[in-house]
């Protein structure tokens, strides 16, 4: 695709990106096929084509609108349209330049700035989110429905975690929404790591990967709480830990691009590279142990939804369903796995309609064969599915590990 960038979108940071990727689109129109807006709304501006143009457009020096960033702001950016797109465009790094480019000439409505700057003052703040949840709770009956069905029932309590105790040592990403409304997945994958000789050593400085900030309009600070994150981690990881290993894949897709992000930063360039390269699922983890020989009583019959940030972000689609099924789950078939269930971060607050739609959809095909639990491997994707009340929804190492401690009793 030819462009040509306007003089001022020339002098953005990320300039020679945007134009190399818009070149590298040949207008197929594939991704369209597996584009979640594109296939609930029909608009060829809801659909990765579409917002390519609008992209190119905008840098080009064309006038921008509400009408411009309300397309851009519809993306989800599942990165589902990477997976089918013969040509390898980076869509979602050319999304992230023209959503920043567009928000700069397009000044937003008072009620979405108001609610974009308190889910960025709120959310990345385990401790205030917290005290908000709880409130929150015993308020419940008084809240609309749109708060009510992200905040869960109640909260399995996270329990005790080993003490670091074997030459094996990895970090782990607490996170910030996850450790407050799912505080037992962290601790439950440290006590399995435990249980295979590898210690969690704990590093209570690290903080929000920065995908929430990212995400709503302030890049900057995103970055800079990556490199906060970045600081906080070098000492352990110098002192040898194996691996950065995250248990939310949404955080764990923005980790893994620290490295791509600051690459033009002087100062943290190599050490958000190393960082990326040492970033690790959990699953990836666990599938290269001998888990099977902590015994087992997998008797559950699960349908699992695999987060667009773990199948198209992190390319590893298939690599929960494998591990559960060496350790004896009975997994359901799930039509149209590709596709995204709406949560997408903060999606799910920002365009709740599409996102409530797209839930529907995705929980129609979990629900097809009559699972006892869906599972999953993203705290967005958990709590957004989990809101329709209806089959329950949990991160997949607390079921594993429950089936363990079944075994054990």
């Amino acid at each position: 695709m030819q462009t040509h960038l306007s003089d001022a979108a020339n002098h953005l940071p990320r300039a020679k990106e945007a134009e190399s990727i818009l070149r590298t689109c040949v207008h197929c129109g594939f991704c369209n096929a597996t584009c979640p807006t594109y296939q609930l709304l029909g608009d060829e501006l809801d659909g990765p084509r579409g917002r390519i143009y609008l992209v190119k457009q905008a840098l080009e020096g064309a006038p921008v609108g509400a009408s411009t960033q309300q397309h851009l702001d519809r993306c989800l950016s599942c990165r589902n349209c990477e997976t089918t797109c013969p040509s390898g465009v980076k869509y979602h790094d050319l999304l992230d330049i023209g959503r920043a480019w567009v928000d700069q000439q397009v000044t937003r409505p008072p009620g979405q700035r108001l609610l974009r700057q308190s889910l960025r003052a709120v959310l990345p703040q385990p401790r205030l989110f917290d005290v908000l949840v709880r409130a929150g709770q015993a308020l419940r009956p008084l809240l609309p429905a749109s708060l009510k069905t992200k905040l869960p029932a109640a909260r399995v309590a996270p329990g005790q975690r080993p003490v670091p105790r074997h030459p094996r040592r990895v970090l782990l990403l607490e996170g910030c929404v996850q450790q407050v409304l799912s505080p037992n997945t962290n601790a439950a994958s440290a006590r399995l790591l435990d249980r295979l000789g590898i210690s969690v050593e704990p590093v209570t400085e690290a903080g929000c990967c920065g995908a929430v900030d990212f995400h709503l309009d302030a890049q900057a600070q995103a970055l800079d709480r990556a490199r906060r994150n970045i600081d906080a981690w070098w000492p352990a990881i110098e002192a040898g830990a194996e691996a950065i290993v995250q248990t939310a894949s949404g955080c764990g897709a923005f980790v893994r691009d620290y490295g791509h992000l600051l690459e033009r930063d002087p100062r943290y360039a190599a050490k958000a590279a190393r960082v990326s390269a040492l970033a690790r699922d959990l699953v990836q983890v666990l599938e290269a142990e001998p888990i099977e020989q902590l015994g087992w009583c997998a008797e559950q019959r699960l349908a699992f939804h695999c987060p667009c940030t773990l199948q198209h972000a992190l390319k590893l689609g298939g690599a929960v369903e494998r591990l559960l099924l060496r350790l004896g789950f009975h997994l359901a078939d799930v039509p149209d796995g590709h596709l995204c269930c709406g949560s997408a971060g903060t999606y799910s607050l920002t365009q709740p309609a599409l996102a409530r739609q797209l839930r529907d959809q995705r929980l129609e095909a979990l629900e097809s064969a009559g699972p006892d639990l869906i599972a999953t491997a993203n705290i967005g994707c958990q709590l957004h599915l989990a809101g329709a009340g209806r089959t329950p929804v949990r991160h997949w190492i607390e079921i594993v590990e429950a089936a363990l401690l079944v075994r054990q009793d």
